[in-house]
């Protein structure tokens, strides 16, 4: 099986300006993501796509491939789709059976990760997407609400809200870790999120995606933590 990681990094953020080149736990953000493609073991290549010269630039000086993007596709509002259909073509001479996304902004994950996912598709054949997510602990639908105008509060889901956490059902959350979907199932749906999809589970307590300084915070410490080895991924 041919595989392809994408690594996407546009240069324009507004929570956090140039958070794809900031130093979070000592490095360049974007560097764990290119670190962990290097761990696996199941990747064939990978490569990151950026609009931003200073982005291209560190990934080069860590051994990278890389493709400056069209400018177009480097929007606030831009798909992550035509991201992928743009790669696909700078690659159209290699075919590729299979599309990994690996979001930057989601830095703990292992090269492991990566494998295990890969892996589900290698002893699946029927299988066409995998998104990986977190467990949701006291963070639930039964704890949510819609607020109106008078401030008044609706439950999302009205028939637990009164319940004990741990007699909840658990509920999971895309990370943003890792994406993978069958290049013909992606060429055909256009989507990177299919219908049928299956988890790939990863522990809640390494969870952070940075899109807010709040978060970076958060990083810093759970990179120091992970470093540590005082939590597991």
């Amino acid at each position: 099986m041919n595989v392809l990681g994408i690594i996407p990094a546009r240069g324009g953020s507004k929570g956090v300006k140039n958070k794809n080149i900031r130093l979070v736990g000592g490095k360049p953000l974007i560097t764990y993501a290119i670190d962990t493609a290097k761990e696996s073991k199941l990747l064939t290549d990978f490569i990151v796509t950026s609009d931003d010269e200073a982005i291209l630039d560190i990934a080069k000086s860590n051994k990278s491939a890389c493709y400056k993007r069209d400018i177009k596709n480097a929007q606030d509002d831009s798909p992550i789709e035509l991201v992928i259909f743009e790669v696909l073509q700078f690659l159209k001479d290699k075919q590729y059976d299979l599309i990994v996304l690996l979001q930057p902004t989601a830095p703990i994950r292992t090269g492991k990760d990566i494998d295990n996912v890969i892996s589900m598709f290698l002893k699946d054949e029927t299988l066409n997407n995998v998104v990986s997510v977190v467990e949701l602990e006291d963070i639930h639908p039964a704890r949510m609400y819609n607020v109106d105008d008078e401030f008044n509060l609706e439950p999302l889901n009205s028939k637990n809200e009164k319940e004990q956490r741990q007699k909840l059902s658990p509920v999971y959350l895309r990370n943003g870790c890792i994406y993978a979907t069958t290049t013909k199932a992606f060429l055909k749906e256009k989507t990177l999120i299919l219908s049928n999809k299956k988890a790939y589970v990863m522990p809640h307590s390494t969870w952070v995606n940075i899109d807010t300084e709040r978060d970076v915070l958060f990083a810093e410490t759970l990179i120091k933590l992970w470093k540590a080895n005082k939590y597991s991924c």
